[in-house]
């Protein structure tokens, strides 16, 4: 241990015991401290997790909660895992790599719908935990049929990460957008397109204007969100 109180190394906190060898059981869990932690963020956002606030919930020092978190990053991951751990894996893939892989997707994105905070959290560091790897192991049974290499098949699960990140960011921000509006529903968002048809009128944006007017309406989110899904796997595997 360095002076500093930290370890003189860096540590992963999968690889730390949960629990001594000896002496008397642990009060709390890692589970529960993970648990004690979404339910904060579920309910005010990731900001509002601190040490201090993780420790008053499961009713503990915060000092006594670095006994079992040695740090805030430490509890990130425990909440990463916490919530990759509801990923239903129980069905075996049955060789339609595509449409499950779409399945997998739709997973992501209702999993970081109910924990809004999850995508500010998904950085390469916390990939590793035994959630997250039975999720990769999972993925990539899924993605046996696939022929390209194995480094290809993690690039893809990479890209599909982000881009279901990427998506659900911006629903959450659109979300956020509109139940802060001081206007009633659907008010700003007309106003902004009439602006937008005043701007596009006036001939300064030709290009644009051309694009608008021939684009079929989006559909809706859910049709949205699988057309961005299958153009993602078409760069990866082509239809023949």
């Amino acid at each position: 241990m360095a002076a500093s109180g930290h370890p003189a190394g860096p540590e992963v906190i999968w690889a730390r015991p949960e629990r001594a060898a000896r002496g008397p059981r642990p009060a709390h869990t890692r589970a529960d401290i993970a648990a004690a932690a979404v339910r904060v963020a579920d309910a005010e956002g990731i900001d509002a997790v601190s040490m201090r606030r993780v420790a008053a919930e499961i009713g503990c020092g915060t000092m006594s909660l670095y006994n079992y978190v040695p740090r805030k990053e430490d509890l990130y991951e425990l909440m990463v895992d916490a919530a990759a751990a509801e990923y239903d894996l129980s069905t075996p893939p049955a060789g339609d790599w595509r449409a499950e892989t779409h399945q997998l997707a739709r997973q992501m994105r209702a999993l970081m719908h109910r924990h809004p905070w999850l995508p500010r959290l998904l950085v390469p560091e916390y990939g590793f935990s035994p959630s997250a790897l039975r999720f990769l192991e999972y993925a990539l049974w899924v993605l046996e049929p696939l022929d390209v290499e194995g480094g290809t098949k993690l690039e893809l699960l990479s890209s599909l990460n982000a881009v279901v990140a990427a998506y659900v960011s911006h629903e959450l921000s659109a979300a956020e957008r509109e139940r802060t509006s001081p206007y009633p529903p659907g008010r700003e968002q007309a106003a902004r397109l009439a602006y937008l048809g005043r701007a596009l009128a006036g001939g300064g944006y030709p290009r644009l204007a051309a694009v608008l007017t021939q684009a079929a309406p989006a559909g809706d989110a859910d049709a949205i969100f699988e057309r961005a899904v299958e153009r993602l796997l078409e760069g990866f595997a082509p239809r023949s």
